[in-house]
């Protein structure tokens, strides 16, 4: 067999075993999915979407759920790689209870693709800026933000420090950082390998038993089959090169600038202790750099506590509501 033939059997039989894999994972997947019992399906708690115009020109996606009363207004704002999904559980728990407003950031979700160049920390403040300003022109708010989405929330105090004298009640800060991450996180060195090669090459691997490297890095040791499905379907909803272009964010992190201002609000920072991502030793470090924050240390649970420890979740944001009125 000629050299030629022989490289050509051999990406043939790669390109095979993808394909076999990639089905085998699916058929996982959808038996996974018949096993949650779930009884509202994730990802069909949704409104109406609005669309806000960023100042770049890119269509957030924004849904919003009314109550009886207007305020406050509590704001939702998700991590890397997740959508307005991800506050599942928090959405049906206060809904009717509270006016609630979620946004796709930009790239993610339902919302337009943006730029690497606009893939910034500093472009996620300005863009919740715009979401607020459309959408909650006027009395008390409560922000509530994940990972990537409460380092939004550090960013926007550092940029408008009037809003949280003014409008900013309370602040939920949920499994984030706010710089020196790369030092600490397990799973943030794992991935930066996989963030070196071709893009291709990314997307066939993140659908290669995707849910058992989802249940190693992003949940506790403890965490239901079904909290790690639902993560794993959010993970894999969401296009590589979100994964390619926010990256740099968590390399440069550094949003000590807004902590001070965070703490003219009740602020409450929420962490696991089994967290590969954004360890619990950041949450400790945020709840003591933010004046007058409370720090909630969840037991076991890793980077999704939303899912993981919902209860508890929804039970910080209701004492943080009754708080603040």
């Amino acid at each position: 067999m000629s050299r030629t033939a022989k490289v050509a059997t051999t990406a043939g039989a790669f390109v095979a075993a993808g394909v076999v894999a990639s089905v085998l994972n699916g058929r996982q997947r959808h038996q996974r999915r018949l096993r949650r019992g779930e009884d509202v399906v994730f990802g069909s708690v949704h409104s109406d979407p609005v669309q806000v115009t960023a100042s770049d020109g890119v269509q957030l996606n924004v849904e919003v759920d009314e109550a009886e009363s207007r305020t406050p207004t509590v704001v939702f704002v998700h991590g890397w790689v997740e959508s307005i999904d991800v506050w599942h559980y928090q959405r049906l728990a206060l809904r009717g209870k509270v006016r609630m407003v979620f946004v796709d950031l930009r790239s993610h979700g339902a919302s337009g693709r943006s730029t690497r160049t606009r893939s910034t920390l500093a472009q996620l403040a300005d863009d919740l800026r715009s979401v607020i300003a459309a959408q909650v022109p006027r009395g008390p708010i409560v922000l509530v933000g994940h990972s990537m989405g409460g380092m939004a929330i550090m960013e926007l105090a550092a940029a408008e420090p009037q809003q949280f004298s003014r409008r900013v009640k309370g602040v939920v800060l949920l499994s984030t950082s706010s710089g020196r991450l790369m030092r600490s996180s397990p799973a943030l060195r794992y991935l930066v390998p996989l963030l070196r090669v071709a893009s291709p090459v990314l997307d066939w691997g993140r659908t290669f038993n995707s849910y058992s490297i989802v249940r190693r890095w992003g949940l506790g040791p403890n965490a239901q089959e079904r909290h790690v499905d639902m993560t794993n379907e959010l993970i894999l909803a969401s296009p590589t090169h979100v994964l390619m272009d926010f990256y740099p964010l968590f390399v440069t992190l550094d949003t000590t600038a807004g902590l001070e201002v965070i703490g003219r609000s009740r602020t409450v920072v929420v962490g696991g202790t089994a967290d590969l991502i954004t360890p619990i030793k950041h949450s400790r470090r945020l709840a003591q750099a933010i004046p007058g924050a409370t720090l909630v240390a969840l037991e076991d649970a890793g980077h999704m506590v939303m899912f993981e420890e919902h209860q508890r979740v929804t039970r910080v944001i209701e004492d943080v509501l009754e708080a603040t009125a």
